[in-house]
């Protein structure tokens, strides 16, 4: 538990729009609640549409709440009464296209943010920031000479000099290139890590998340299902949505046996102490893609219906005797053809279980 203060908070906010067509209005996000401590990193998961970016915005001051707070430091910037501006928030904002100025050098990009001081300060703390995140020495270059990434890092160092509470990052690397996002996102979590920023991130991709965020809260129709660690997202979804979403996995049947394991088609698991229920239970387990090893020796096999290539490994989806799919992470040197059967084994160490 970090014992950090919480720098934000949102409590229990609704915002609403007016409806397209007609009269009333639609609300796109609802009774929504989570404190992010200074110095540490979140992220609104979810899908396009679910209210996430609307979340930013609030907390910008850019959209009003109809119901609930929002506080920075403990202080009311935004509730039903009351709506403190943008410019006094002291936040500062990363958005999804960069929104670099092709007629200034990077230097000027980071300058921009920068209202007092003379121009040589203000250099100066230009030149500060892009040591930061190690672009000094492109501070002459123009946006269209950079790179994706770099035109990020730019961005970032921008929303940076001014030295805001909190900075938020809407869709960050959803412009960059699949194979660069992970990457890309580790590094940002470095820097702003280094640099002890807080900060908020929203994105459709877990593996972003995953990859920058000590907290993270999948959102759905406007609301927060879960708000947890990375780990405990993956390891204990609260809800089936939770379970569907982060990971790749199915549900398969099982059946309660007695001290506390679960009989599916695969074998045996023993379920958390926790979790054990009485026997005879008809229940659903999760097995995730890393549940299921490929091992030659087994007797229990399964048909290749599909393969993904990703380079160290084959993502794999199996056909069981029953017809049940199920997918198994495999390395790569194992090259199986579509319709062989291929050994596999159960390697799950923690079950995951929902009632029918």
């Amino acid at each position: 538990m970090n014992s950090n203060p919480a720098l934000i908070s949102l409590e229990n906010i609704a915002i609403e729009f007016p409806k397209q067509e007609g009269s009333g209005v639609i609300r796109i996000v609802n009774s929504l609640s989570f404190q992010l401590p200074k110095g540490d990193i979140a992220c609104l998961l979810g899908p396009s549409g679910c209210g996430k970016s609307t979340v930013l915005r609030a907390i910008c001051g850019f959209e009003p709440v109809q119901t609930g707070e929002i506080k920075i430091h403990g202080k009311t910037v935004s509730s039903p009464s009351q709506r403190i501006s943008p410019a006094e928030r002291k936040v500062g904002m990363v958005f999804q296209d960069f929104a670099l100025f092709p007629h200034l050098s990077v230097l000027e990009n980071v300058m921009f943010g920068l209202r007092t001081g003379t121009n040589a300060e203000r250099q100066k703390i230009g030149m500060h920031w892009l040591e930061r995140v190690a672009l000094d020495d492109r501070a002459s270059a123009y946006p269209h000479e950079l790179s994706g990434g770099q035109q990020q890092r730019v961005a970032l160092a921008r929303a940076m000099a001014p030295e805001p509470d909190l900075i938020l990052l809407d869709e960050p690397f959803s412009n960059l290139d699949i194979d660069l996002r992970e990457r890309l996102a580790s590094e940002m979590r470095d820097i702003l890590k280094a640099n002890g920023v807080t900060a908020l991130l929203v994105t459709h991709d877990q593996f972003e998340a995953f990859a920058i965020a000590d907290h993270i809260g999948v959102m759905n129709e406007g609301k927060i299902i879960q708000w947890d660690t990375p780990y405990d997202l993956y390891h204990k979804p609260n809800t089936r949505y939770v379970a569907e979403f982060i990971g790749r996995g199915v549900f398969i049947k099982g059946k309660t046996q007695d001290g506390g394991a679960v009989e599916i088609e695969l074998g045996q698991l023993q379920l958390d102490p926790g979790e054990a229920l009485s026997p005879g239970k008809q229940i659903d387990v999760l097995l995730r893609a890393d549940d299921i090893q490929h091992d030659d020796e087994s007797p229990m096999q399964a048909e290749v219906v599909r393969k993904a290539f990703r380079g160290a490994d084959f993502l794999y989806t199996l056909k069981l005797n029953s017809g049940q799919e199920v997918f198994a992470f495999v390395p790569s040197h194992h090259n199986h053809a579509i319709g062989e059967k291929i050994g596999i084994r159960l390697g799950a160490d923690h079950v995951v279980t929902f009632k029918n």
